[in-house]
């Protein structure tokens, strides 16, 4: 243990959390739940006050700006565009141009992932199916599309473009021809790049992903193929962000979409949150103290899960748990929120920082920025290995027919690490987000399903 992880270690309080900083640099799959445990869940932290109130000091300038109008707006802009949706993705006609995913019951999947692992997993088994999202088939998707349409209505402003006739102006080469001048710049392990350069590009924008070394050569490949400038590292995504940035300051003409700190993709993300609340009212689901909601939410710098948290936080209130799930070798947020030191952290200063298969959660340094927004919010976080995304990669899609990406099966796998853990035992409904899948070559998945096959126990 380095002098610089040993000192971590002892600045903790002693008992539950220097136990799970020991899992975490280890690199042992941990549950830490801090409301069980009696923890505070981040010290040093700054915390945002209640919804719509004023911030309270020590928040960073984005959270300090964090209200339900935002999101609120963010609605909004979603429904304006809903017309231009139906006609580029006719796959959203049923929905009224709303990009939605289904929300499905999966007991005999809870079932198979049981028999598999040996410990209990929700009966009340639900999934999230941002695996089946239109555009790009991730959680990201939403984040990224509503921060493309943002700057699409305000280059359009900018411009002089005339949108009275509604969102299919758009539509037009004239209007394509124009957008086309300004640049949309973005840092990406892959599927926030995914959805922002596919977005960008079918509105017409000019685009450039900066992608880090985890980056799957199947993304890059599927940007290119749509006209999008992609620039490849060899260094980690904090590093590919920077660079992006540092390119789109020098670019007066480019928009930088940052994954660190941007409230536009945050609010986009809690419309995700406030649109499942919906959705488990149609299907009968009741969410209160007495029928308490457990999310499972794949977690990379922080972003997504955290703006779904918000969203879902401002219905249910502490009637809904959310649990941020990361990979073992890459838990930066996990690592931030233990520590109460948010991005001042990075796993590497633990030893931590391998590369994984949960491409889509392969960041280093979570976003101060969303643990100071809604860290007290966040009721636990788990982690988990290469080789079960793997297993219940084959066992969900045996049981119930899905197609994932590794960082799609992190909110499954932790489900049980959750219910092991002793938090609550089955009580309630349990939602498992799902991302990733749809988009991937048959050939990569083939790979990935042979190889959890080739895992599992039976």
């Amino acid at each position: 243990m380095s002098d610089r992880t040993t000192d971590l270690r002892d600045e903790l309080p002693d008992g539950n959390r220097r136990r799970v900083f020991d899992d975490l640099v280890a690199g042992r799959p941990t549950v830490w739940l801090p409301e069980v445990a009696g923890d505070d869940p981040a010290p040093e932290a700054g915390r945002i006050s209640a919804v719509g109130q004023t911030p309270e000091a020590g928040q960073t300038p984005a959270a300090a700006h964090l209200t339900s109008a935002l999101i609120d707006a963010a609605e909004d802009r979603f429904r304006w565009f809903a017309p231009l949706f139906e006609e580029l993705f006719p796959e959203t006609r049923p929905t009224g141009g709303i990009i939605e995913s289904p929300l499905q019951k999966v007991g005999a999947l809870a079932s198979a992932l049981t028999d598999e692992f040996g410990q209990p997993f929700p009966a009340d088994l639900w999934v999230k199916r941002d695996d089946a999202l239109a555009v790009s088939g991730s959680v990201k998707s939403r984040g990224g599309i509503h921060e493309v349409l943002e700057v699409a209505l305000d280059t359009a402003r900018d411009l002089g473009i005339d949108l009275s006739e509604g969102p299919t102006a758009f539509l037009r080469d004239d209007v394509r021809a124009r957008l086309s001048q300004r640049r949309i710049v973005v840092g990406s392990t892959g599927n926030l790049g995914l959805s922002i350069g596919l977005m960008s590009a079918i509105l017409g924008f000019s685009v450039t992903v900066h992608m880090s070394h985890d980056a799957k050569a199947w993304k890059k490949s599927m940007l290119r193929a749509s006209g999008v400038d992609v620039v490849e590292h060899a260094t980690d995504f904090t590093q590919a962000v920077h660079a992006g940035r540092a390119a789109a300051e020098a670019d007066p003409v480019a928009h930088f979409i940052d994954d660190e700190n941007s409230l536009s993709l945050f609010a986009g993300y809690a419309v995700a949150g406030r649109r499942l609340a919906g959705q488990l009212a149609a299907a009968s689901v009741v969410g209160d103290a007495q029928h308490p909601l457990t999310v499972y939410l794949p977690c990379g710098i922080g972003g997504a899960p955290g703006g779904i948290t918000y969203g879902l936080t401002s219905v249910f209130g502490d009637a809904v748990r959310c649990v941020f799930v990361e990979p073992v070798s890459m838990p930066a947020f996990l690592l931030g929120r233990l520590t109460g030191l948010d991005d001042a952290i990075s796993v590497a200063e633990v030893g931590l920082g391998a590369l994984t298969l949960a491409d889509g959660l392969a960041v280093g340094r979570p976003s101060g920025f969303v643990g100071k927004a809604v860290g007290d919010r966040v009721a636990g976080y788990a982690t988990v290995t290469d080789d079960d995304l793997l297993r219940t990669l084959a066992v969900a899609e045996a049981a119930a027919g899905l197609r994932l990406e590794p960082s799609g099966c992190a909110g499954l796998r932790a489900a049980g690490h959750v219910m092991a853990a002793g938090a609550g035992g089955a009580a309630g409904t349990h939602v498992a987000w799902l991302t990733g899948g749809s988009l991937m070559p048959d050939e990569e998945y083939a790979q990935l399903l042979d190889a959890g096959r080739r895992l599992l126990r039976r």
